[in-house]
Parts: structure tokens; C-alpha cells; sequence
């Protein structure tokens, strides 16, 4: 605990009575995070905006009203506000999710803008949250957990006032930098260890990048050039990737020196996971946390303008937001902590981890800990007579060979992802499936919007149908000679069809 009064600056000296000039610290550092955080969460709110109607709308595939409803039923008046802390419980109708979305756009253009900093951080905060908690399976992923925890440790990070500029007469407290910086330390050193200790022999013989390019959610052409590099590259970059993880990332507890080192190694290996894959905002998340490894010093001298804070005297009032910030930070460091080391652990040691679990402010990370084998990918079929099949087009997944892979990051095309992680088990895993194929068949707008266009023009099929593709990258010859940057097999059918019987009835599983 002493550790943490530290780095609030707690345990100092009392305070001059007027006010005094300090060292540079990380203003310039802070206000270029904060610039990317605001332009990290427009992405998030932006990508949501035309999704979200889809995914939870009222004719989406899991509708939140239905979600909402079930919970209260399972958990009463006030454990529902717990397990799903969401701003949706006062109305969860398409009206109220575009209320969420619109006000997460105006408060991330102001965040961006450094307009009340704290104020929207905060209010960018609650607000995806609020779509995170009704989102069910198109929320599982870890980047959004740490966008959450980045977000609620810069509602104490970021500096007060409406128009602060630099903040320098209130510069962001050590408790929280360490913080943030413990978040993005978590990020690197958590994922290195799972590598190892999953067992994954792909790691171990260094052929993890192989066929990664190939094999992620959403590939780059970039990607596609890469992937053929020859084997001593690929390995090399297991070697650098696990250096990274595992040992450089421990620079950011070093001196100024060492700190700088790994700001620039780690800002040129995520520069080249955001060229050569799509995974929303993740990386731009995690190089932007990278900064908080530079201070003023080092920015003013490669041209930024002064920046020096000026601390003011302490009132009984900063005194006591002192404590405050200090108590529920020290709470979430504890629980961060024991979010990777809770198995095995006695239950009441790991109730801050569980307290905190539903609003995602203390997570465990761990990227990559099995590489994906195999690139399968699932189709939506349309037909009015059993025999001829037409595809639904998707916006961002690979399906057409000839069409080549895009840049979409940081947008979020949950739709597109989650039918990545669906390929890669039985259809029974990923039930939201089927529901997907019904709204089809029943004709829903929503739903349709997340696919390129509708090739049935408004007038919903019949039956609905999803097989299952094997996608590989062709080789450069192939490439050359005819146009294609895929090439696919036909494996077979994935979840049962759905079709739309003579009375208007949905009937799953009986289609021809």
C-alpha cells in the first residue's frame, strides 16, 4: 500500500503555501493519449452505429430487450443492474440504443477535441459500456475490456476542467500513469506467458507465423505478401514476438533510457500488426498506451513546446480526491492482479476480480495462446426452390477470391468476427447462427444491413442456409495469372437451415 501512496504522491512532503514550479513530467504524454483514446472510442461508438440495430436491435439476432428481461427475471430488481451495468435498463428499444451510440459520438469528438477531458472520458465510458453489457456474444472480446479498463483509469488520469489544454496545473497523478501503464505491461507480459503455457506446439517449434496471415479474423494484403516470406522470417519474428512479451516490456518499470527503447521497438511492432491484419481498435489501443513511456523531455526536444506543471496548493477538497482516487485504484490494482493468478485461489481472496468482472475494468489478457490451424469461413445461402443457392455478400470477410484484402481497423465489424471465431467449432457453440438465418428468412432490415446487399432485393427467400468454406492464401504465380488472392474448398453444411413454411412458421432443420 505504501507502493501505491507513491505513486500518488501521498507520502510527499507537505506542500509549499504557494504554488511551485516542477520538474517536466508526462503532460504532452497524456494529452496525446487522451487525443487517441477520444479518437479510439469515435471508432468504437462509429462502428457500433451501424451495427448495432443488427446485432441487438429489436429485429436483430440477439435482441437486448429480450436479453434485459432475462436477466431480470433470473437475478431481480437489483443483481440485474450488477451483472448487466448498462444505461440500457431505461429503455432498450432501437430509439434508446441510437441515444447510446450518438451521445458515445458527440462525447468522443469532445474528448478528442479536449473539451471537459474528465467529463467525457468518463461519459465514453459508461457509454460503451452500456452497449458492451447488452451486446451478449458479440461483446467477447478482450479488446474491449481493455478499452473499458483504459477508459475508467483516465476518468482519474485526465485533468479537470472545460478548456485545460496541457493540464498544467493538474498533472496527471503517478498512481494513475502506473496504472495505465500497468494495463499495457498486463497486455504484452500476460499474453507471452499463455503462449508458453498453453502448450500450443507452434510457439515452441517457432512456426506460430507460419499461416498466421492467413488464418486471422480479417487479413491485409500486406498480410498477404508477408505470409510468403520464407520459414527463417517467420520464426524470427516468434523469437522477437516472444522477446518482446516476455522481457523487453519490463523496460517500462526501467530508467528514462530503457523506457525509450521499448516505446520505439514496441511502436514499430504494432505499426506492423496494424499493416498486415485487421483487428479494430486493439493495436492503435495498445500503441497509444505506449506513449505514456515518453515524457516531456524527450518530446520537447524533438519539437514540442515547453510543458511544466505547476502544482497548486492542496486544499482539504484535493486532499480527499486524493484518497478516494488512491482507494479504488489500489482496489483494481488488487484485482488485476488476481484476475491471472485467481485459479486455485480461495473465493474470498478473488471478490474484487468477481466484483469488477461484469464492468471489465480488471482483466486478465492473453492474445494468441492458440494459433489458429485452419482459415474457414461461413457462408448465408438464400434460395426459394432448394435448388439454386444465392450467397448474401459480406462487407469485410474474405468470400469473393478475386476481391483483395482490405484495410477496415480500428472499425469493429462484430458480425464479420464473430463468424471467424463460430468456423472454428460446432455450430452448437455459436447458436446466434441460426437466429441470423431466421431473421433472414424473415426479412429483416437490421440484419440484412450487416452484409454488403441484399441479393434478393427486399423480398426475403424462402430458406436460409450457411455451409462452410476452407480459405487459403494462393501463391504468387496463382496470383499472377489470374487474378485470385483466395482460393477455396467446399467443405459442407454448418448449421441447420431455416425455412419459412406454407402457414408463415419458421421451421429449422427440415429445409431440402
Amino acid at each position: 500500500f505504501a507502493l501505491h501512496l507513491r505513486y500518488t504522491g501521498a507520502m510527499s512532503d507537505p506542500p509549499a503555501a504557494t504554488a511551485q514550479v516542477i520538474s517536466p513530467g508526462h503532460l504532452w504524454p497524456r494529452w496525446i493519449f487522451l487525443r487517441a483514446l477520444g479518437l479510439i472510442f469515435f471508432s468504437a461508438f462509429y462502428s457500433l452505429a451501424f451495427q448495432i440495430y443488427g446485432l441487438v436491435g429489436a429485429r436483430g439476432i440477439l435482441p437486448a430487450r429480450d436479453y434485459l428481461q432475462q436477466v431480470a427475471n433470473a437475478l431481480g430488481p437489483l443483481g440485474r443492474f450488477w451483472y448487466a451495468p448498462t444505461a440500457l435498463w431505461l429503455g432498450s428499444g432501437d430509439g434508446a440504443l441510437r441515444a447510446v451510440v450518438a451521445a458515445g459520438l458527440v462525447a468522443s469528438v469532445l474528448l478528442t477535441l479536449n473539451v471537459r477531458p474528465r467529463l467525457m472520458v468518463g461519459l465514453c465510458t459508461i457509454l460503451f459500456l452500456s452497449c458492451i453489457a447488452v451486446l451478449q456474444d458479440f461483446s467477447s472480446y478482450q479488446s474491449d475490456g481493455m478499452l473499458l479498463e483504459a477508459g475508467f483509469v483516465s476518468v482519474f488520469f485526465a485533468p479537470r476542467g472545460t478548456f485545460p489544454g496541457l493540464g498544467a496545473i493538474d498533472p496527471p497523478s503517478r498512481f494513475s500513469r502506473f496504472m495505465l501503464e500497468w494495463e499495457w505491461f498486463r497486455i504484452y507480459f500476460e499474453s507471452g506467458v499463455v503462449k508458453l503455457a498453453s502448450g500450443d506446439p507452434h510457439w515452441r517449434n517457432l512456426t506460430a507465423m507460419d499461416e498466421y496471415y492467413q488464418n486471422g479474423p480479417l487479413p491485409s494484403w500486406i498480410g498477404w505478401y508477408v505470409q510468403h516470406l520464407p520459414h527463417g522470417f517467420h520464426a524470427s519474428v516468434v523469437v522477437f514476438t516472444l522477446l518482446v512479451e516476455l522481457v523487453l516490456v519490463w523496460f517500462v518499470f526501467g530508467n528514462r533510457r530503457k523506457r525509450l527503447i521499448c516505446f520505439f521497438i514496441v511502436t514499430a511492432l504494432q505499426s506492423s500488426i496494424i499493416l498486415t491484419a485487421n483487428y479494430a481498435f486493439l493495436n492503435y489501443l495498445v500503441l497509444c498506451l505506449g506513449f505514456l513511456l515518453v515524457d516531456d523531455g524527450y518530446l520537447m526536444r524533438v519539437g514540442l513546446h515547453s510543458a511544466r506543471s505547476v502544482e497548486r496548493e492542496r486544499s482539504v477538497r484535493t486532499l480527499v480526491r486524493k484518497r478516494i482516487e488512491v482507494g479504488v485504484l489500489s482496489f483494481t490494482l488488487y484485482a488485476t492482479v488476481l484476475a491471472f493468478f485467481s485459479a486455485g485461489l480461495p473465493s474470498i481472496l478473488t471478490l474484487p476480480s468477481r466484483a469488477l468482472e461484469p464492468f471489465r475494468f480488471a482483466n486478465s489478457y492473453g492474445l494468441f495462446a492458440m494459433m489458429t490451424e485452419n482459415r474457414y469461413e461461413i457462408e448465408f445461402q438464400g434460395s426459394n426452390d432448394g435448388r439454386t443457392w444465392i450467397a448474401y455478400p459480406f462487407r469485410y470477410k474474405p468470400q469473393n477470391v478475386r476481391e483483395r484484402p482490405g484495410f477496415f481497423a480500428p472499425y469493429q465489424p462484430r458480425f464479420d468476427w464473430n463468424l471467424w471465431f463460430a468456423s472454428l467449432g460446432p455450430w452448437s457453440q455459436s447458436p446466434w447462427v441460426v437466429l441470423a438465418e431466421q431473421r433472414l428468412v424473415q426479412g429483416s432490415k437490421s440484419v440484412i444491413t450487416l452484409f454488403k446487399g441484399d441479393p434478393f432485393n427486399g423480398k426475403p427467400p424462402k430458406m436460409v442456409r450457411t455451409v462452410l468454406w476452407q480459405y487459403w492464401f494462393t501463391d504468387m504465380q496463382t496470383m499472377e495469372r489470374t487474378g485470385k488472392w483466395w482460393k477455396r474448398e467446399l467443405i459442407g453444411p454448418f448449421a441447420p437451415p431455416v425455412m419459412r413454411g406454407i402457414d408463415g412458421q419458421i421451421v429449422i432443420g427440415n429445409v431440402p
